[in-house]
């Protein structure tokens, strides 16, 4: 399946050995499928949706019987199942749709997952040919193109656009690409890109140009710019940016008309080098930043790097006389009161003007992969897997005296302690204590965990400081004591190999982030995904989540947003997987005590199962054809 996410705050923790008495523990709840089970996915919802060979069947571990089972288009590959991330969606897609040549029948489905509902199916409304199937966002309505039956002559063979109501799956209007029965040569009419649904239209970019309808279906107006692949609108909504590939996909030239009639309103359209990435409107112009990828031949292919460039919004020039060198690809991109401010993965923090000159004396150099970015009272704090530091953000330099350096990592644990007014980074086996004040870097504590693990999660909490991996926990008084470790040894490299390729654990920060994996598409709605205010602030990122979600009509996303507004499972306890006395299974482990207040014997040497750490549920699977699950807060 195309993972979507495996849910916000879902992690997967491995761990070990415990010498409290083990039992077996009864499931609350048993679902058997009748079908041999392929794949398991945790959705943001909690729902569990299992693929099949007879296709997909939805578990929310609060139902005695599943939510919903899908058998209409059979057993299902896994690049024909796509979860529409932070949202209750999934949709179904069978058969190869390229566009207006499309050969063979194609099939599309629309699965609203919290509610166990077929919101839409291509089969039942008799849709021949499904070009393109796209959900949008606030607006919670599904656009699809392509070729319906008709018992009206001509018009089963003309491309048409129809919008569907994503709460009651009712359809609200649909319009035809092109006159049915027109005499003439045939024209490809075939969508090119993700219409853009605005307050009073809607925008659908085809292959002969962008057309502009009504809500109720009436053409508004047409524009000969074809082949766009995307579109955003300014907060007006009056002015339009189109982007369009070109050169193979290796360069893109963007569009700016008007919405009334679709005229241009530069006088040439601005071309960029790579793939856009990142497109922001500012009341000083338009920041962009665009993505060069190698080409085959080397000896004549660009350099792989990033491109910033800022735009006048009235004539599409270049406003800066020359960009910002990265020598990179850009990884953090934001915007300040003064200008943009952008980090380079393969090390370096620099800030623009609006007007193009350099805010920094100069670029500051970090390590590589800059794996936090935020605002603290003294300065942006940095974190890279080699270094950190805060650096004052009006003239580049570093706050704290020298950079703190260590081993490359791939995990570096951090948090801020505002009660003591210091910072707290763990790397190389020892918590470093740096003064928020002065800046004086001191040793805390030393902190060495079993199977040479890095910390990955530090948290203050109550009792003291938190520090966690996959197979440790830890916990330290805030004089740097400790008052408790523990480990739990893996049930062995084989069966963390199994279930470690299978997980994607991701904090909302970047699901936030994969709402707008394609800049433009929809990302207006959801607020700047580029928030400098997010340091290791984790009730701040679970209520983010729960006011996006309310802000979309609808019951399954006001479920969704109740979801994220409860307090997770996982705040006072940890899930590990770990080799038992008498077999395999998963603890729960108190996170201010270190003991083990829970434990499920799974009785699998290589236990497949997920867990939702939000409302603390275990989805087991027992056998080939069964699902167990087991409330993790009793």
């Amino acid at each position: 399946m195309k993972l979507l996410i495996k849910t916000t705050f879902i992690f997967l923790f491995l761990i070990a050995f415990n010498s409290n008495a083990q039992k077996s523990e009864t499931p609350e709840n048993s679902y058997d499928l009748g079908a041999k089970i392929n794949e398991m996915t945790l959705t943001v919802g909690g729902v569990l949706v299992v693929a099949t060979n007879d296709g997909l069947v939805g578990i929310k571990p609060t139902e005695t019987k599943p939510i919903f089972s899908f058998t209409n288009f059979g057993q299902l590959k896994p690049e024909e199942t796509e979860f529409i991330p932070l949202t209750p969606y999934i949709i179904v897609s069978q058969g190869k749709s390229t566009g207006f040549g499309a050969l063979g029948k194609t099939k599309r489905a629309v699965i609203d997952y919290v509610k166990g509902k077929v919101l839409f199916n291509s089969e039942d409304l008799e849709w021949k040919q499904i070009y393109t199937c796209d959900v949008m966002l606030p607006q919670n309505k599904l656009v699809v193109s392509g070729l319906q039956k008709s018992d009206a002559k001509f018009e089963s063979q003309v491309p048409k656009i129809a919008v569907y109501d994503l709460e009651t799956g009712k359809n609200e209007y649909s319009f035809f690409l092109d006159k049915p029965g027109r005499v003439g040569i045939a024209k490809d009419f075939s969508v090119t890109g993700t219409p853009l649904m605005l307050k009073k239209s809607m925008l659908i970019p085809t292959a002969q140009g962008i057309l502009a309808m009504s809500h109720d279906g009436k053409e508004l107006w047409t524009s000969k710019i074809k082949n766009v692949g995307w579109m955003v609108a300014n907060d007006t909504e009056n002015e339009i940016y189109a982007f369009e590939s070109v050169n193979n996909g290796n360069n893109t030239r963007i569009h700016k008309i008007g919405d009334t009639n679709g005229e241009a309103l530069w006088k040439d359209d601005r071309k960029v080098k790579g793939t856009v990435s990142n497109f922001e409107i500012l009341p000083q112009g338009i920041a962009i930043v665009s993505n060069v990828q190698p080409s085959g031949n080397k000896m004549f292919a660009a350099k792989a790097q990033s491109h910033i460039a800022f735009l006048s919004a009235a004539s599409g020039e270049d406003l800066w006389d020359k960009a910002p060198k990265t020598n990179g690809y850009v990884q953090h991109f934001y915007i300040t009161k003064e200008g943009i401010l952008f980090g380079i993965y393969e090390g370096g923090i620099n800030k623009i003007s609006f007007d193009g000159n350099p805010l920094f004396k100069k670029p500051l150099k970090t390590g590589e992969n800059i794996l936090v970015m935020a605002q603290s009272e003294q300065g942006l704090i940095y974190i890279t897997s080699e270094d950190a530091n805060i650096v004052n953000l009006s003239s580049g330099e570093t706050v704290w005296n020298k950079p703190l350096k260590y081993k490359k990592a791939t995990s570096v644990a951090s948090t801020f302690d505002s009660k003591n007014n210091r910072y707290l980074i763990v790397a190389d086996g020892k918590i470093k204590v740096i003064d928020a004040t002065t800046g004086n870097v001191a040793d805390f504590a030393n902190c060495e965990f079993d199977e040479k693990e890095d910390p990955n999660t530090m948290q203050i909490r109550e009792g003291g400081i938190f520090l966690s991996a996959n197979q440790n926990m830890a916990l330290y008084d805030f004089d740097g004591k400790e008052k408790y470790k523990v480990y739990h040894k893996s049930p062995g490299r084989s069966t963390f190999g199994k279930i470690m390729g299978g997980i994607v654990a991701v904090t909302s920060t970047a699901l936030a982030v994969s709402m707008s994996a394609r800049a433009g598409a929809n990302r207006s709605a959801f607020g700047g995904i580029n928030d400098l205010d997010s340091y290791n602030d984790y009730g701040k990122e679970a209520k983010r989540a729960a006011d996006m979600f309310a802000g979309i009509a609808g019951a399954s996303f006001d479920y969704l947003s109740k979801r994220f507004k409860a307090t997770a499972a996982s705040e006072n306890a940890q899930f590990m997987l770990t080799k038992l006395d008498n077999g395999i299974g998963l603890v729960k482990v108190n996170k201010d005590s270190g003991k083990v207040a829970k434990e499920i014997i799974l009785n699998d040497k290589k236990p497949e199962y997920e867990v939702d750490e939000t409302a603390g549920y275990l989805f087991y699977k027992a056998n080939d054809k069964t699902i167990y699950t087991f409330n993790l807060n009793k």
